[in-house]
């Protein structure tokens, strides 16, 4: 199976068969024989992470940034394992997610509550902490210098309150993190791909990821790449539909009463009418298959946003 997509522009990605393939990806970025790698999957993405930079010609200590996009466990549950394969690495994190980071027992607790104790440890093993020295705070504008490009660090909640999206000046890419939806390649169609939001727990806001959004579009990038999965274009087209379907789903929630079991029945249907009506040939089973862990928190996120 090959987990590493060349974009020809400096920027790979990394399958990093979390869960399933083509989940979580993370992502390269190489300039003057400098790395950096955005989201980190979970504490299994070792090997691929490895073999990526053997592939581009890099080594473990050409990585100079270890960059998340926010803290939730498919983005940063693997930054200890990075954090000590690169040994001049630094984090580069929300200023809200610095603490977490560096003392992941409050973090890991609440991904227990979300998941069970034994599915947490299942997925993400036992955080690692970060020694303070080694983290940059990543405050609105920080900008990081990686060999000859600038990546520009903007803050970008809605998805969560610890959230960033890095715009990578030299292509004017995006990366985008869950604030701007997901996006699985199976569901593309002639290359058009199909975009929902990421309401995930605990902390969407509807509002915030709106203005998130529309401050992502309005650098006029090129390229959105999603954690989950990579890259789509064209960005603006995808914004307006990305906020559609979330001011739909906003209207199930609220119709909903907070009931999450109904809310994620509702959502599912009327996502899957907008895949068919997208194009997409799969069947409504397959692509629930594909959708399921996001509905499941999705609908848990957007209950607990309509009951506050």
């Amino acid at each position: 199976m090959n987990t590493l997509i060349d974009y020809k522009n400096g920027i790979y990605a990394i399958d990093a068969l979390y869960v399933r393939p083509q989940l979580a990806a993370i992502h390269l970025i190489e300039s003057e024989g400098r790395a950096a790698f955005v989201d980190t999957a979970n504490y299994q993405v070792m090997p691929q992470a490895l073999a990526a930079l053997k592939a581009t010609g890099l080594t473990p200590e050409s990585v100079d940034y270890v960059i998340l996009t926010h803290i939730h466990l498919d983005h940063a549950g693997g930054a200890g394992a990075m954090m000590d394969a690169f040994p001049n690495a630094k984090l580069v994190v929300h200023p809200r997610g610095a603490r977490h980071m560096a003392e992941p027992s409050k973090l890991m607790a609440g991904v227990e509550a979300v998941y069970g104790k034994e599915r947490a440890r299942e997925m993400y093993g036992v955080l690692q902490p970060i020694p303070v020295e080694r983290i940059i705070e990543a405050h609105d504008n920080t900008t990081l210098k990686l060999g000859s490009r600038e990546l520009l660090c903007i803050d970008a909640p809605g998805h969560a309150r610890h959230h960033i999206a890095i715009v990578d000046k030299q292509t004017s890419g995006i990366f985008s993190g869950d604030t701007f939806g997901i996006s699985y390649r199976e569901c593309d169609v002639d290359g058009r791909p199909f975009l929902f939001p990421s309401t995930t727990p605990s902390q969407f806001d509807p509002v915030e990821m709106r203005d998130s959004i529309e401050r992502m579009i309005s650098f006029e990038p090129e390229a959105m790449y999603l954690t989950h999965y990579s890259r789509i274009a064209p960005p603006r087209r995808l914004a307006q539909e990305v906020l559609r379907r979330m001011d739909e789903c906003v209207r199930i929630a609220k119709v909903g009463s907070g009931d999450t079991a109904k809310i994620e029945k509702d959502m599912a249907a009327y996502l899957l009418t907008e895949a068919h009506a997208h194009g997409c040939k799969l069947s409504d089973t397959e692509i629930l298959d594909i959708w399921a862990l996001d509905l499941e928190l999705n609908a848990q996120g957007i209950a607990l946003w309509a009951q506050g």
